[in-house]
């Protein structure tokens, strides 16, 4: 299955437009990898791209207020967090069990990918979300401070703590 490629003007109703005011340039340098931790946390293509263009929904009504924030970026990564755990909230609320599913690897060894979801899922959520926020996302120490609601020591320290992982996902 092939993934239908995001674009501003496909997220945004055709009603909806902005001027030049930064939007659709944060748009493109942010979608790929909003859209990698939606993927992440939700584990299928469909969701991902409906949490990513959720994220980016909100943060265009928002814009003139986050446009110049100086963690603008991480904003919009938390924005996109909470729409996904939402999402992984409703899933066990209907299906009444806590739903694993996990993005396809290609040419990854599958008994190293079945070893790096359970070292992730073995952490504690907030571990695994300065986890995921670092390494696969790619967001700084201080992003992911910001974007947790933590001190940028203690994101440090949880993802340091998650190294051993990454060194793992580094084969991803």
């Amino acid at each position: 299955m092939t993934a239908i490629p995001l674009r501003a003007t496909t997220v945004v109703a055709p009603a909806m437009t902005t001027t030049d005011d930064g939007f659709d340039q944060a748009f493109r340098d942010l979608v790929p990898a909003v859209r990698r931790l939606t993927w992440r946390m939700l584990g299928d293509e469909a969701s991902a791209d409906d949490a990513t263009a959720e994220a980016f929904i909100r943060a265009l009504t928002r814009w003139p207020k986050i446009c110049d924030l100086p963690h603008r970026d991480a904003w919009i990564m938390r924005v996109a967090t909470n729409v996904a755990l939402d999402v992984l909230r409703k899933r066990r609320r209907e299906a009444g069990v806590v739903l694993t599913g996990d993005p396809p690897w290609e040419g990854v060894d599958p008994a190293l990918r079945l070893d790096l979801s359970a070292a992730l899922a073995a952490l504690p959520r907030r571990q695994r979300e300065v986890v995921v926020l670092r390494h696969v996302a790619g967001l700084s120490e201080a992003e992911a401070a910001v974007k947790t609601h933590t001190a940028r020591g203690l994101a440090a320290l949880r993802a340091d703590l998650g190294r051993p992982i990454e060194e793992d996902s580094l084969a991803l």
